[in-house]
């Protein structure tokens, strides 16, 4: 079955800029078919998940899963999902967390590889980097508010937050979260996800 995302991904590995991480060993690190029917649009790839290969490969991806309700098998099939971070590889550690995506990568990849999914009917968009990307001119103030309004980017959209450990106090803090967009977010799920 040839790879149509090979060339792609073949170019992003060539790229200078990302010369550094393809030294260390390390692929660009995303999943997508041409049948995806869900792209999940995250940061960038945790230091656990660029070692392995595996997006989402960490605490983080097992409460992500959680939240679409889905299983391992559902989220890495890349015929439902395609996981497409803001930046393929890991951008190394910052002072309060990892360090932010580069703010070119997006723009100068995304389109090519979004254009190779044309069946794609839900966009889930997790954390700030990837709803200002996204969501420009109608993102909120800030991310709490952007998800609170959830409802005004669906269905074929919606944005989260990430399901990082270091956001269970965000959590806690707004259990309107678990409360409402948790539920709509499965449902949407399952919309998009049928008719395979």
């Amino acid at each position: 079955m040839p790879d149509e995302f090979g060339p792609i991904r073949a170019a992003i590995a060539a790229d200078p800029a990302n010369s550094e991480a393809v030294a260390l060993g390390y692929e660009p690190l995303f999943a997508a078919s041409p049948t995806s029917r869900i792209v999940v649009i995250g940061q960038a790839p945790g230091r656990r998940a660029q070692e392995s290969g595996v997006p989402w490969d960490d605490p983080s991806g097992e409460k992500l899963r959680e939240w679409l309700g889905v299983s391992a098998e559902e989220f890495y099939d890349p015929g439902l999902f395609a996981l497409v971070p803001m930046d393929f590889f890991y951008p190394g550690k910052g002072r309060g967390g990892d360090l932010p995506p580069r703010r070119d990568f997006a723009p100068r990849w995304h389109p090519r590889i979004l254009a190779l999914m044309p069946e794609v009917r839900l966009t889930v968009l997790i954390g700030a980097y990837a709803q200002r990307y996204y969501l420009a001119g109608s993102a909120k103030a800030n991310l709490t508010e952007t998800v609170r309004s959830f409802r005004e980017y669906g269905p074929a959209v919606i944005p989260l937050v990430h399901p990082s450990p270091l956001n269970f106090r965000w959590q806690a803090n707004n259990p309107w979260f678990e409360q409402e967009v948790v539920p709509e977010l499965r449902d949407l799920i399952l919309r998009a996800s049928g008719e395979r």
